[in-house]
C-alpha cells in the first residue's frame, strides 16, 4: 500500500472536479443497494469507463451501462488516466472508474475487492474533498487494522499483497475541505477488470 500525499495541486483538483462533473452530468449518481437484504449504502455511486461497479439484490458486478440512464457509461477523463499511468507504471489501462460520493455522515465498511477477473492489477485511487479515515487490514476480516487520513488531492495505490486486502471508510471529518462547494467527498477508484494481454 502506497499513499501519495498532495499527488494534486488545489488547481489540478478543481480541473479534475469539473471533468468528473461533467462525467455525472451524463451518468448520475445513484444509490446502490445491498445484495440479498436491498438495504441502501450510505454513499451514493457512478462510474466512468468501459465498465462500471454496481450492487443491487442481484448482487456485485460490473455491468456497459447505467442502471438508471441505461446509456453506455462516458469514457474516463484523460486526466484520471495520466494519473494511473504515472502512478502505477503499468502498461495497460484501467476499465473502470468508480465514482463514489460520501456526505457527511457517510461510511464504507471492510470489504475486499474481489469482483475483477485481474485480481493482482493494482487498485488506485484519488481522493477529492474532505478528508476520509480510511481503515487499512489484511488478507484477514478480523486481523488488525490501522487507520490513515486520506486528504483531497491524496493518491492510494493498493498492489501486490495489499490488492487483496480488507478496507473501509470509517467517517469523513466534515468542513476539511473547500474543493466541493456542496461539501462531502469524491473518490475514484480505478480497477482493471478483466486480464490484460
Amino acid at each position: 500500500m502506497r499513499v501519495l500525499a498532495e499527488y494534486l495541486s488545489p488547481e489540478q483538483q478543481r480541473r479534475l472536479l469539473a471533468d468528473i462533473r461533467a462525467v455525472l452530468e451524463r451518468a448520475p449518481l445513484f444509490s446502490p443497494a445491498m445484495p440479498r437484504t436491498g438495504s441502501p449504502y450510505s454513499v451514493r455511486l457512478s462510474n466512468c469507463g468501459r465498465l462500471g461497479w454496481i450492487s443491487d439484490r442481484a448482487g456485485y458486478r460490473y455491468v456497459p451501462v447505467h442502471p438508471t440512464t441505461n446509456q453506455p457509461w462516458p469514457p474516463i477523463p484523460q486526466k484520471v488516466l495520466d494519473i494511473w499511468q504515472d502512478a502505477t507504471g503499468v502498461a495497460y489501462e484501467p476499465e473502470a472508474c468508480l465514482i463514489n460520493y460520501y456526505g457527511p455522515q457517510a461510511k464504507l465498511g471492510l470489504h475486499r475487492d474481489q469482483d475483477e477477473e485481474a485480481c493482482n492489477s493494482p487498485i488506485l485511487s484519488i481522493s477529492l474533498g474532505d478528508t476520509a479515515l480510511f481503515r487499512i487490514g489484511g488478507p484477514a476480516r478480523r486481523g488488525p487494522t490501522r487507520s490513515v487520513r486520506l486528504n483531497s488531492g491524496d493518491v492510494l495505490i493498493l498492489s501486490g499483497p495489499s490488492r487483496n486486502w480488507f478496507h473501509g471508510v470509517d467517517r469523513i471529518v466534515p468542513g476539511s475541505s473547500r474543493l466541493l462547494a456542496e461539501g462531502g467527498r469524491f473518490n475514484l477508484t480505478l480497477r482493471r477488470v478483466t486480464l490484460p494481454h
